[in-house]
């Protein structure tokens, strides 16, 4: 009876560690080393390793060693790459409907950027599933200003800017259209050199991406109206996820939606304190104040929302997030 119950114990004792079988998760971004997304994303693989037992591993390849977010998907598809952290731009390569979170005065408010991100987050993880990739949980990029050489007060201003985008990203060109601005395209490698030669005089990023990027020593102005709110996030492979346990699976989730809000709190504050240093190195700073100018510029938005309509999301996506952020507002207001 006793060789019995041993026989049991060894063999469920077998099938555990079975179960646990270690796994390494190949995870690549852009953020550089020190930096505080990187800190945070070395936090969140301590305390899997340290939650799993040792069966949950991150491998983690910063500053872009692995490539631009193109080249991360692309060695994602391949098996090479299991994980990443995504702007916007990447996160629409798989799920173009996502990129309705960075149009262009959409948002107002941080608490408004987290209400629709909490509310929509299984909406859009089940797009990611369907394409073969887990949302781990939302990285905010920050808010988007616009930076130039020339003080920005209005519409007919921006018509005047040598006004860069993102090569091949469809919204930051439906944006800078609507305000009838032909955008020049270019990588994000070519943008300061492009600033040193004249070749663009304005760019649009997040203050803390503007410092860590040395563009802002490159202009003198900034539009004190937040464009967007850059959405960020990470993604896990399905095919990946698919080799660990339900109780892996599990706590990779939990984890991550605890970390990442913890890096999205961390990113604003980031994005302030940057504000600050540029403002300190002589940036100056061109504030929106007119009513009516901001009505002309939400109208701008709302125009570049809807010819994106079809080609990035559909209309009722659309409306359903314009009408919760309506709501929401209403809501405030009392």
């Amino acid at each position: 009876m006793r060789l019995l119950k041993g026989l049991i114990i060894v063999l469920l004792m077998s099938g555990w560690a079975l179960a646990q079988k270690p796994v390494k998760i190949k995870f690549a971004t852009l953020a550089p080393e020190g930096s505080t997304w990187m800190n945070v994303m070395k936090e969140f693989s301590k305390s899997l390793k340290e939650k799993s037992g040792g069966s949950i591993n991150f491998k983690i390849y910063a500053g872009g060693t692995q490539g631009d977010e193109k080249d991360v998907l692309r060695k994602i598809r391949i098996n090479q790459l299991h994980s990443g952290g995504f702007t916007g731009v990447g996160l629409g390569e798989i799920l173009p409907e996502v990129r309705v979170l960075d149009t262009p005065f959409l948002f107002r408010t941080k608490e408004e950027v987290d209400y629709i991100g909490e509310k929509f987050f299984d909406r859009f993880a089940a797009g990611f599933e369907k394409k073969g990739y887990i949302l781990l949980g939302w990285a905010e990029v920050g808010w988007v200003y616009v930076y130039t050489n020339r003080a920005l007060r209005n519409e007919e201003d921006m018509k005047g800017v040598k006004m860069w985008m993102w090569e091949g990203d469809p919204l930051s060109k439906a944006t800078f259209e609507a305000f009838g601005v032909s955008p020049i395209p270019l990588s994000i490698t070519d943008v300061r050199t492009s600033l040193q030669t004249g070749l663009i005089d304005g760019v649009y990023t997040s203050p803390l991406a503007c410092v860590a990027l040395q563009w802002f020593t490159k202009v003198q102005y900034v539009m004190d109206l937040p464009l967007a709110n850059s959405n960020g996030a990470v993604l896990i492979s399905k095919r990946m996820f698919n080799k660990l346990t339900p109780e892996q699976q599990q706590l990779l989730k939990s984890e991550g939606k605890k970390y990442f809000t913890e890096l999205t709190q961390l990113s604003r504050r980031d994005n302030e304190a940057a504000r600050e240093e540029m403002f300190k190195s002589g940036m100056k700073k061109t504030e929106i104040t007119d009513p009516g100018q901001l009505t002309k510029f939400e109208a701008i938005g709302a125009r570049a929302r809807r010819n994106l309509v079809g080609k990035l999301y559909d209309r009722e996506l659309l409306d359903s997030i314009e009408q919760a952020l309506k709501e929401f507002r209403a809501r405030k207001g009392k």
